[in-house]
């Protein structure tokens, strides 16, 4: 994006103001930036131990997919997800509130004896699938925000700032070098007016 301006007092003015802006919100935007790299690692983080969590509890239950299979469908499903939205760096992001998970009633005395363990093994999984697709949503929002942050800092560092310094020194030179036209030919002028007078007077 070229800036648009005019060799004039008016139109350096204005680059100078813009280009104020662009200088003050650059530290700024750094620090944002940084905050936004910290908090996406430790999003990622959060998220890969809930991954690991969840992959280690179902190695564990390897050897019990005959009795999986004999649980009644529909037994334990997720009721209720209560997520607030809490701010981090500057970045809104969605966060664990409640969970609310609702198990079918079922005969405590005809069904399997290990059903109620079942059952709680069954509603501690979806809480953690739940809590990593949250955390999911997290990186995404974080990793998102900080490409953005990323971008504006780079077109504030690496072309408008340059450029806005580059168009008032252009047009700086431009009202040095009409001022020393102006200097030069009023100087061409009193030399010619001087010499008229000279000759007018001889």
């Amino acid at each position: 994006m070229a800036i648009k301006f005019q060799y004039n007092k008016t139109s350096l003015q204005q680059l100078r103001k813009e280009l104020k802006v662009r200088v003050n919100a650059l530290p700024t935007l750094v620090a944002k930036e940084t905050a936004l790299r910290l908090e996406v690692k430790k999003a990622r983080e959060a998220a890969a131990a809930l991954e690991k969590d969840y992959a280690a509890r179902l190695a564990s239950l390897s050897g019990f997919e005959r009795l999986w299979g004999e649980m009644p469908e529909g037994l334990v499903r997720l009721e209720k997800a209560e997520v607030v939205i809490r701010k981090l760096a500057g970045v809104k992001v969605p966060s664990l509130e409640r969970l609310e998970i609702a198990v079918a009633p079922f005969g405590a005395l005809s069904a399997p004896a290990w059903l109620s363990a079942g059952v709680e093994v069954l509603r501690s999984l979806a809480e953690l699938r739940a809590k990593i697709e949250l955390a999911k949503k997290k990186v995404e929002i974080l990793e998102h925000a900080r490409k953005k942050t990323t971008q504006k800092v780079n077109l504030y560092e690496k072309v408008q700032i340059p450029e806005y310094n580059d168009s008032i020194l252009r047009i700086k030179r431009f009202m040095e070098d009409e001022e020393n036209l102006a200097k030069s030919s009023q100087k061409i002028l009193k030399t010619r007016l001087d010499a008229m007078a000279r000759e007018g007077a001889a």
